[in-house]
């Protein structure tokens, strides 16, 4: 039986496997530096992603990279929010990252469907709003915040303690109103993990599906990408992004989370046909049953 993704407005089938191409709205992002800072090069990135083959646009205006600092409500309202509604107008299936409910609120206002969220669904408020609204999300684990996260991050067993976070977290998200069928986890690669951290997590990536939730795997241009290959730079690893793409697709992912999404379509194509066992057509994804914004 196909699972369903519930955001609002409809459901997204789980058919296979679905690209959720990064917008970062952002002047010190790690993976491009501020390319697509400006509103009308952030519009235009994400149509480029989705002519390239992302399912998702994932807007965020608050760059999360290792040792960053947090930026004011208004200031990532008018980083996103245009942004956002430019790609609903569009007909994309948009998604507002951000740790902040006021940005998730307005997001969601401006046509997106979904709220990707880095702290976890840790705060009350994002809950409700996740909830009144009726949005798909994203609950991820980090440890500690993007300023700290990397600051000698420590675990018994990483898999055992991520998995018991996301369900824990997902469970105050569904006491709080979130259908169990909104919600997809995601193990936060780089986010407070070392190299090891990382390849322990994406090998044993079966083990955090076992919670039931659909698993989102965001490796795309990570530094520990760069550590295995020797590329410093993040755009040298598209390649590295690609494998790793497949690899989380053949443990379980349902959504990856990419940069370039032209790599990462081949690899999940080719990762999807194995996994199946047959070249299966990859089919257009909407949210079926959407009602007009």
């Amino acid at each position: 039986m196909t699972r369903l993704w519930r955001v609002r407005n409809g459901v997204i089938a789980l058919r296979r496997p679905l690209l959720m191409g990064v917008v970062n709205a952002t002047p010190d992002s790690f993976s491009d530096g501020g390319k697509f800072s400006s509103v009308a090069a952030a519009i235009e990135h994400g149509r480029s992603l989705v002519a390239s083959g992302a399912d998702i646009v994932d807007v965020g205006g608050e760059s999360t990279r290792p040792g960053a600092d947090p930026v004011s409500v208004e200031e990532e309202l008018e980083r996103t929010i245009p942004v956002v509604e430019a790609l609903a107008d569009d007909g994309f299936i948009v998604s507002i990252d951000t740790m902040k409910p006021s940005v998730a609120e307005a997001g969601l206002s401006a046509g997106a469907v979904i709220v990707n969220d880095v702290g976890g669904m840790g705060d009350v408020g994002m809950r409700s709003v996740a909830a009144e609204r009726g949005a798909g999300v994203v609950v991820m684990h980090m440890l500690g915040t993007p300023r700290t996260m990397q600051d000698n991050p420590t675990y018994g067993d990483v898999v055992t303690e991520v998995g018991w976070f996301l369900a824990d977290r997902s469970n105050a998200a569904i006491a709080a109103g979130v259908s169990p069928e909104a919600i997809v986890v995601d193990p936060g690669i780089g986010f407070g993990k070392t190299i090891e951290h990382n390849l322990a997590l994406l090998n044993r990536l079966g083990e955090i599906a076992q919670a039931g939730f659909p698993v989102m795997v965001g490796s795309s241009r990570k530094a520990f990408l760069g550590k295995i290959t020797g590329h410093a730079r993040p755009e040298d690893r598209d390649l590295a992004s690609g494998v790793a793409v497949a690899a989380a697709i053949a443990r379980g992912a349902v959504v990856l989370r990419v940069h370039n999404a032209a790599i990462c379509l081949e690899a999940a194509k080719v990762a999807w046909a194995i996994v199946r066992g047959e070249a299966a057509p990859w089919a257009p994804v909407a949210v079926e049953g959407a009602a007009e914004r």
